[in-house]
């Protein structure tokens, strides 16, 4: 269906593939050692989802439109021959909502065997199919009906996770319903804060969407005030897991949470607490009844008493200044296991990294600081790297490099850097230790 990896790279990846352990179905006892991946972000060409029009837009904050980003949704069956040749034991991938339900109410049989074909994939390849059913992105006829902020906005997710939980769920090893949906609170606790200039351009974006979808509201989680929209997303959250669990009821299901290592410093113990009550505990309580908590971690965040605040001189930085702090996931999921008292999956952690040596240092620390974490006691389920590929960051587009795996942005090329070997050596042998 698909080209195939490089020849050379097969077979240089060949021994650890061979080593890889097959994964039976419900296999808990196994740790996941893995790379995650996003629809929107590799498939290309996802044009009725939200995030595409607002890419085509004029005026638009996207450094460049998606367009065919890593031709995935062509090429996924080398993308899990990659990270089965890898000698991992998992592919974190989404289910784009977009794809499934493009009408509201029309729902292609195609694209759900598409990626129950993608599970099965990984499975007969010993890989454990971690699926994230909203990863971003929502259809845009649910955004020009008002997004999470419609009264009906959970009862028309959980319908979408029961078609596609019916289509593939006895082959999921784990599932998420979300990805990061807190992440859009996170505007009071980052040292980044939008300017009115910048506010306004984001309007004028939104408003240009809604405009070409015929409608006088375009509403997505990651664009204006998420305030409205928290309580329906809550909400979706538990009836998309219950309709799943209807499905099957001993598929491992939770969310994806954006968590920081958070750190108070001079006096920053109470907007620490603050933090905390706001922009994790609502999610944990949502997640009150699920099996675990995937945790993504990406830095450190420092309070003090009047908000956040650079990090420490003596902090190690990166050759562009930017603080080098593996061990945050660490301290991230030690906090979310203390605060729910859940097995945790590290389902994202990563690096930007122009120079893959950057990665391949990053990537041993980074897993040390969760093993030590294991060793005191902590139930963490595996560490999920992000991303596999290098592709479509968002804002940002294709500038960041997060990949364990270049891809040439026209022949669309594979090419797999020496981190990932880094990260497969460490899955074979068991962790670092």
């Amino acid at each position: 269906m698909t080209n195939t990896i490089d020849r050379r790279q097969a077979m240089a990846l060949g021994a650890a593939a061979l080593a890889t352990p097959a994964l039976a179905r419900g296999a808990r006892d196994t740790f996941l050692w893995g790379a995650a991946t996003a629809g929107h972000q590799i498939e290309g060409n996802n044009v009725n989802a939200d995030i595409w029009l607002l890419e085509q837009v004029k005026p638009t904050l996207f450094a460049e439109p998606s367009g065919d980003a890593c031709d995935s949704l062509h090429r996924w069956e080398e993308d899990v021959a990659i990270v089965k040749a890898l000698g991992l034991n998992a592919y974190r991938f989404s289910v784009e909502w977009s794809r499934i339900e493009p009408a509201e109410g029309q729902f292609s049989q195609a694209y759900l065997d598409h990626y129950a074909r993608i599970v099965a994939s990984c499975r007969a390849s010993g890989l454990a199919p971690v699926v994230t059913f909203n990863h971003f992105t929502t259809p845009r006829w649910f955004a020009a009906r008002g997004g999470w902020e419609a009264d009906d906005a959970p009862a028309l997710f959980a319908r979408y996770c029961d078609r596609v939980a019916r289509a593939m769920a006895h082959g999921i090893s784990h599932a998420l319903t979300f990805n990061e949906p807190n992440l859009s609170i996170n505007g009071p606790w980052s040292r980044f804060q939008p300017d009115a200039k910048a506010k306004a351009a984001t309007q004028a974006m939104i408003a240009a969407a809604a405009k070409a979808s015929g409608s006088n509201r375009f509403s997505l989680l990651n664009g204006g005030d998420p305030t409205p929209m928290i309580p329906g997303l809550l909400r979706a959250h538990r009836l998309g897991r219950d309709a799943i669990k209807a499905v099957r009821g001993d598929l491992p299901v939770g969310m994806s949470l954006a968590i920081s290592d958070d750190i108070a410093l001079d006096g920053g113990d109470a907007l620490l607490a603050t933090k905390r009550r706001a922009y994790y505990e609502p999610f944990f309580e949502a997640g009150r009844d699920d099996d675990f908590v995937g945790v993504q971690t990406y830095e450190r965040t420092y309070l003090g008493p009047g908000g956040p605040v650079d990090a420490p001189a003596s902090t190690p930085r990166r050759a562009d200044g930017k603080p080098y702090e593996p061990a945050a996931i660490g301290g991230s999921i030690r906090y979310a296991h203390r605060a729910t008292a859940k097995p945790i999956l590290v389902t994202e952690n990563g690096i930007d990294a122009s120079d893959d040596a950057d990665r391949a240092r990053f990537i041993p620390a980074a897993i040390a600081a969760v093993e030590a974490a294991r060793h005191d006691g902590v139930p963490v389920l595996g560490y999920i790297h992000w991303s596999l590929l290098d592709n479509f960051e968002w804002l940002s587009g294709y500038k960041p490099r997060y990949g364990l795996v270049a891809v040439d942005r026209a022949s669309f090329k594979r090419t797999v850097k020496p981190s990932a070997r880094v990260l497969g050596r460490i899955a074979q042998a068991g962790g670092t230790r």
